[in-house]
């Protein structure tokens, strides 16, 4: 039985109804057995993914007082998780936070969450880009999605299925920005799978991992990927390991709603592929 516990400080949004972001990172890596402490960038009612007259409280200035108090209690993490900051004096907030509770051993990944399907969010402008790829400078791995890619280095946007040689320059130009490692989501070579590329800058290798490519388009499973992920990395898997368990994971709750054939809008079922989650986990 494994005596230590890993723990993760969660940088995200809260939506009351419409599982993504905190309400899909906690319990995932809670479920792989990580203590996890959550800093909320901003509480809505339900996501803006579909729904309109939501509620949406930014939380930027109770930001700089969650981290003094927790540097104050000289609290450590084992990695440092983030997703969607809702505007630019965020980016600077967490970046001051990065250099706050780095050390030498622990982990940091963001997941660059500004963009899909070729389009910048509404909310975020150029100016916002460029202080993301500022905030990726410090990161050890970054989980962006194709677009969210070529916005952070500069590449004209295309729409898939990809070339080997258009996805694997895309990887490393993401680490000439300053992590180590990438794991580039969204990758599809035909109409049958979907996937994710990796790349460790150390090993100099890229590595495709794939999986059943499911019709539809569904909300908060960049969550999902990205918090299997790092429930992996933190449980000792390699990279390509743990984006393996985090395509399996993803995959399987994207084909329980889409099974199921429930309102996108509403987010995958999630919970009830955390069974084989944990198996792939070795947890169980």
């Amino acid at each position: 039985m494994k005596t230590y516990q890993p723990r993760v400080a969660a940088i995200h949004d809260i939506s009351g109804f419409g599982k993504c972001s905190l309400t899909v990172a906690l319990p995932i890596l809670s479920a792989a057995g990580i203590e996890t402490s959550v800093m909320p960038t901003a509480v809505l009612s339900t996501h803006t993914g579909g729904f309109t007259g939501f509620t949406y409280r930014d939380l930027t200035s109770d930001l700089v007082s969650f981290a003094a108090h927790w540097k104050s209690l000289n609290i450590p993490f084992d990695a440092i998780y983030t997703g969607f900051l809702g505007s630019f004096e965020q980016l600077n907030i967490i970046s001051q936070f990065f250099e706050d509770f780095k050390s030498k051993d622990n982990l940091i990944l963001v997941d660059p969450v500004m963009a899909d399907h070729g389009q910048l969010y509404s909310l975020f402008n150029m100016q916002f880009v460029k202080g993301m790829r500022t905030l990726c400078e410090k990161a050890d791995i970054v989980v962006p999605n194709i677009t969210e890619a070529c916005l952070l280095t500069d590449t004209k946007y295309e729409e898939g299925p990809y070339s080997t040689e258009f996805i694997e320059k895309l990887v490393n130009k993401l680490v000439e920005i300053g992590p180590q490692k990438v794991v580039l989501t969204g990758v599809y070579f035909d109409d049958d799978q979907l996937g994710a590329t990796t790349f460790d800058k150390q090993e100099n290798k890229v590595e495709f991992v794939m999986g059943e490519k499911i019709p539809g388009f569904y909300h908060g499973t960049g969550d999902v990927f990205a918090s299997a992920l790092l429930s992996g990395l933190l449980n000792n898997f390699k990279l390509k390991d743990a984006t393996q368990i985090a395509v399996n994971f993803t995959t399987a709750s994207i084909r329980r709603t889409y099974e199921a054939k429930t309102d996108v809008r509403f987010g995958v079922n999630f919970e009830q592929s955390i069974p084989g989650f944990l198996k792939d986990l070795k947890l169980v």
